[in-house]
């Protein structure tokens, strides 16, 4: 859908009495590279601007209870607070989901992933490893090294990040040997994916988008919900690892 097809597509969700806003987003960090490149072609098409916050779960959660925002594209865990959960207003939409994987370090041999055993002595072969556990995300791969019974020793290998794109920069430095996190997240330069989690190990984390309660730009919010579920969307959700809601 090129940009004028997608123009008259937002004039025709939007009503006639609608004015630019600027909109305050919410938006989970591992959606940092779609929203980036989606932003700008949204404003284009609409006139609306928008000033978007990334942050791990336990950041989107606080900022969503302490200050005014008009839309939120997070983590569905973010819902699961109830707090938080009191600053949407209606039902929210699926915009997109993510699996988990292993990357490692471009050129580097890529270690066997494909059964859990095998994930398994990957992991603790491997000197070091990095992601980012203060997150949805985090917390998932958290679970899985308690399923496999491996958490202790995980601990003392885990080089922890802040920020989701510091995880793919660290195993492309060669600072940590394995990067286990989103898989969108570690397609990146100096980087190669090894594989997805496997067998019921794997699950995707899904990312949903609502309208804050107290916004004052609703209008606007929702045409940014509906411009992420169109076609043109979708094409750079993909591009970039991210299978659309």
């Amino acid at each position: 859908m090129k940009l004028p097809a997608l123009a008259l597509f937002m004039t025709m969700i939007l009503p006639a009495t609608t004015v630019a806003a600027e909109l305050k987003v919410l938006a989970g960090g591992s959606m940092t590279a779609s929203l980036k490149e989606l932003g700008p072609k949204f404003e284009q098409a609409t006139g609306h601007k928008l000033d978007i916050v990334f942050a791990a779960t336990p950041d989107l959660i606080r900022h969503a209870t302490a200050a005014p925002f008009d839309v939120g594209v997070v983590p569905v865990d973010v819902m699961k607070n109830e707090a938080a959960r009191a600053k949407f207003a209606g039902d929210t939409v699926t915009i997109a989901r993510v699996g988990f994987g292993v990357a490692v370090r471009a050129g580097a041999p890529l270690p066997d992933v494909g059964s859990p055993e095998a994930f398994k002595q990957t992991l603790l072969n491997a000197r070091s490893i990095t992601f980012l556990p203060e997150s949805a995300a985090g917390a998932y791969v958290l679970k899985v090294f308690e399923r496999l019974g491996i958490a202790d020793a995980m601990k003392a290998k885990t080089i922890a990040q802040t920020a989701p794109a510091a995880i793919a920069q660290a195993v492309a430095k060669g600072e940590a040997e394995l990067g286990v996190f989103l898989t969108n997240v570690m397609i990146a330069p100096g980087v190669a994916l090894a594989g997805p989690f496997p067998g019921d190990l794997q699950q995707d984390l899904v990312f949903v988008g609502a309208v804050a309660a107290e916004s004052k730009h609703a209008q606007a919010a929702q045409a940014l919900l509906a411009f992420l579920k169109t076609p043109e969307a979708a094409v750079v959700f993909k591009a970039r690892g991210v299978t659309p809601g």
